[in-house]
C-alpha cells in the first residue's frame, strides 16, 4: 500500500468515524434534558472529522515527497496510528461516561483509573509520531527540486 493510498482509506475511515459518532451525538442530545452529548461524544465527533481533513493534507505531502516510498508510508502511518488511538480512547470515555477531562488525575478508566506515568507517556509518544510523521513529509517536499 502506497503513503497515498494509507492516507485516503484513513480519511474515508475517520469521516464515517465522524458521521457515525455525529449520529451518537445526536440521539444522545435528543434524550438529554440539557439538550447536550457527553462530552466525549462530543470531542469524538469533532476529532474525527478534523482528522479525516488532517489526512488529506498527509496525502498531498507524501505525494509530493521526494523520500523512498516506505519512509512516507511509515510517516503517514505514525501519525494516523495517533490519530486513530486518540479517537478510539475519546470514543471509550464517551461510551463510558467516566471522564469530562482524560489528563485530569486520577485518571479515569471506567470504574478505575490508569497510572500518570502510562498517559504522559502515551502524550509524549503521541505528540512526538504525529509531529515527527508530518515533519518527514514536510521535509521530503521540501527536499523537492
Amino acid at each position: 500500500m502506497t503513503a497515498s493510498t494509507l492516507a485516503l482509506w484513513s480519511c474515508g475511515l475517520f469521516f464515517l468515524v465522524g458521521l457515525l459518532t455525529g449520529v451518537w451525538k445526536y440521539v444522545q442530545i435528543r434524550g438529554s434534558d440539557k439538550a447536550r452529548a457527553h462530552y466525549y461524544v462530543d470531542i469524538a465527533h469533532r476529532a474525527s472529522l478534523m482528522y479525516a481533513f488532517a489526512c488529506l493534507v498527509l496525502e498531498r505531502f507524501a505525494v509530493l515527497s521526494v523520500w523512498p516510498e516506505w519512509v512516507n508510508v511509515l510517516a503517514v502511518l505514525a501519525s494516523v496510528l495517533f490519530f486513530a488511538l486518540a479517537v478510539g480512547s475519546y470514543i471509550l470515555h464517551g461510551a463510558l461516561k467516566d471522564t469530562r477531562n482524560q489528563l485530569q488525575k486520577p485518571h479515569a478508566f471506567g470504574a478505575g483509573s490508569l497510572p500518570a506515568w502510562l498517559i504522559s507517556g502515551f502524550m509524549w509518544v503521541l505528540v512526538i509520531a504525529e509531529i515527527g510523521g508530518f515533519l518527514v513529509l514536510f521535509a521530503g517536499f521540501a527536499a523537492a527540486p
